[in-house]
């Protein structure tokens, strides 16, 4: 079982680790969002390897999955395989959610570095990095790829940068002591 590590978002998003390890399933990843107020979370996006799957336990999230939209209150469990294209919204103050990444990838590094670049003020107001650098190192921590761009797009434009991030070391000055070995 993984030690409990916290991250805080300026706008009172808190991500907790849960556990992290392998079962008969394969590996995975289990988080823990508590979520201040109502707005977007993620975009549309999807994964070529990992699926996620979100559980209510307060509030209510709505998700919308290849096209398909889901009203999710507590108790409700809610998943996007991979290759799905998924984004979601917190409907109401205060919603707390379980997370389950599987195959966790790069997932909690990017948290730890998305949390350590907000801390830094290095964010917009819907925490999007100023820096297109910072950008490129989120886009490729999440082990995916924007729904509506090529993906070779992405790779040619966000992987070059990202490629540079990491050259220079702009991504290690960043990262928080939460994300682990």
């Amino acid at each position: 079982m993984a030690s409990r590590v916290l991250l805080t978002f300026r706008n009172g998003h808190r991500v907790t680790m849960l556990d992290q390890g392998i079962d008969e399933r394969g590996p995975y990843l289990r988080l823990q969002h508590e979520l201040g107020e109502p707005g977007r979370q993620a975009g549309p996006h999807w994964h070529p390897v990992l699926a996620e799957e979100w559980t209510v336990r307060r509030g209510a999230l709505r998700f919308r999955i290849d096209g398909r939209e889901i009203l999710a209150g507590p108790g409700d469990t809610v998943t996007a395989p991979a290759r799905a294209v998924h984004e979601f919204w917190n409907e109401s103050a205060g919603t707390v959610m379980d997370h389950e990444i599987r195959p966790p990838l790069r997932h909690w590094q990017m948290f730890a570095l998305w949390s350590a670049l907000d801390e830094a003020g290095a964010t917009t107001d819907s925490r999007v990095p100023r820096n297109p650098l910072a950008l490129a190192l989120l886009w490729e921590l999440q082990d995916g790829y924007l729904a509506g761009i090529p993906p070779w797009l992405q790779r040619l434009t966000l992987g070059s940068l990202a490629a540079i991030a990491r050259r220079t070391g702009y991504g290690r000055r960043l990262l928080t002591p939460a994300e682990p070995n």
